[in-house]
């Protein structure tokens, strides 16, 4: 994605042509039913499942008709921030944490505390949403980044699962490796990530944030540690070379290599467990990331799969709340949509679906509860500008692991160009 201020500036350009567009669009109809538009991004699954929930919603509200806009991803933030910069900023809006402040900032979002029943969801994750005292964002549902694992390929290598709850760096880095070299190269050991997340964890072992304010937190030697992990699984052929591992990153589920059951692990958000099962089609399981040697935490934490967001703009605020909270507290919802935007935010809906979810889901649900008490407090949202963040760390992880730039330059260089985006 482009950077959020280069995604803006490009957005203004079509404000006037926007707002030719709006005032030719439709309004509420002359029965007196009124219409929301609710924005959102993903797949024909997705789209089919929040089409089944609308119809629920306007059945319960039959004054109340909803416009679903769905995007694919990597167009989503682009198309939204031109609408909203135009004045036809959608009722109902999805964001994902590293947007939030972007359009919390801009004054885009407006007040939900005490429009959406907040009482069974997590005050720490729901903390995430308010920003500068203002409860812009309500939480879908919640996630974990961890380590997620075949046992039955690691098995075929004639090995076994680590204890998670011991296992450090060095400890992921031999077992992938061993998995490698013990299948003759049929089964990689891992798939690299550069994903934030996998950042923001190892960092927090490190004693340290990803973000401070409008900085960057995470320290020289820390990027050097840990692109040194990334070296080394290259170099034991634990994961790909440099150039395979770059052109499978961006890979849909089904390509990457556990998904086509040609790697042992990969890190990933845990709401992604049930589409990689599916893809694999074989047992997987959720593991502890691993540690830096003597931590006094393992940096882990739950964060919101997505927020529902209501327009500042909304001609409807009551219903435009009324349609969000229906999502988040409404079992019917949750039944339609169960972990597709992360495993209900709402401890209630969560108890009333767990029945119907999945087994790779219940599995998760079953992880994130061993794990809880361990849990760092969910980070607070990024900061504005941090939108492109994964772009940046990837770019000048690839310049290390193609030898390009050494650790030293590089994690000079990203530190200063990530603290120049996010400076406000």
């Amino acid at each position: 994605m482009r950077s959020g201020n280069r995604t803006w500036a490009a957005a203004l350009l079509a404000t006037a042509l926007l707002a030719v567009t709006a005032a030719c669009g439709g309004g509420d109809s002359a029965d007196g039913t009124i219409k929301l538009r609710y924005s959102y991004w993903g797949s024909d699954a997705r789209q089919k499942m929040t089409d089944e929930a609308i119809k629920r919603f306007e059945a319960k509200n039959p004054t109340i008709d909803v416009e679903g806009e769905i995007t694919d991803f990597p167009s989503y933030y682009e198309t939204l921030s031109t609408k909203v910069a135009g004045g036809d900023a959608p009722d109902v809006i999805t964001l994902e944490i590293r947007a939030l402040r972007e359009y919390a900032d801009r004054g885009s979002l407006t007040d939900l505390a005490g429009k959406v029943s907040t009482a069974d969801i997590d005050a720490k994750v729901l903390a995430i949403g308010a920003i500068d005292g203002k409860q812009v964002a309500i939480p879908s549902g919640v996630n974990a980044y961890a380590m997620v694992a075949n046992p039955g390929l690691v098995a075929q290598a004639g090995l076994k699962l680590p204890d998670d709850s011991t296992w450090t760096w060095e400890d992921f880095v031999e077992l992938a490796a061993k998995v490698t070299s013990g299948s003759d190269g049929k089964i990689t050991g891992t798939q690299l990530s550069w994903n934030p997340a996998y950042l923001q964890t190892y960092a927090a072992q490190k004693g340290e944030h990803l973000y401070v304010g409008n900085k960057l937190g995470v320290s020289p030697q820390t990027l050097k540690d840990w692109w040194a992990i990334t070296q080394n699984l290259i170099k034991t052929k634990g994961s790909p070379d440099a150039a395979k591992s770059s052109e499978i990153y961006d890979s849909g589920i089904e390509q990457t290599l556990i998904g086509s059951n040609t790697g042992a692990s990969m890190m990933m958000w845990t709401n992604v467990l049930g589409a990689a099962s599916k893809a694999s089609g074989q047992k997987l399981d959720l593991l502890r990331m691993p540690k830096v040697e003597g931590a006094a935490t393992g940096g882990m934490f739950l964060q919101p799969a997505m927020f529902y967001t209501a327009s500042s703009k909304t001609e409807h605020p009551a219903e435009a709340a009324k349609f969000i909270d229906f999502l988040v507290n409404d079992p019917e919802a949750g039944a339609i949509i169960l972990s597709d935007r992360g495993l209900p935010a709402s401890s209630k809906v969560l108890t009333s679906v767990e029945g119907k979810l999945s087994e790779a889901d219940q599995k998760t649900v079953a992880f994130v509860e061993k794990i809880r008490d361990e849990l760092a407090n969910p980070p607070a949202a990024p900061p504005k500008g941090s939108s492109d963040m994964e772009n940046v760390i990837r770019r000048y992880s690839e310049e290390v692991i193609f030898n390009r730039m050494t650790p030293d330059v590089a994690a000079q260089k990203l530190i200063a160009e990530a603290n120049a985006m996010i400076a406000g």
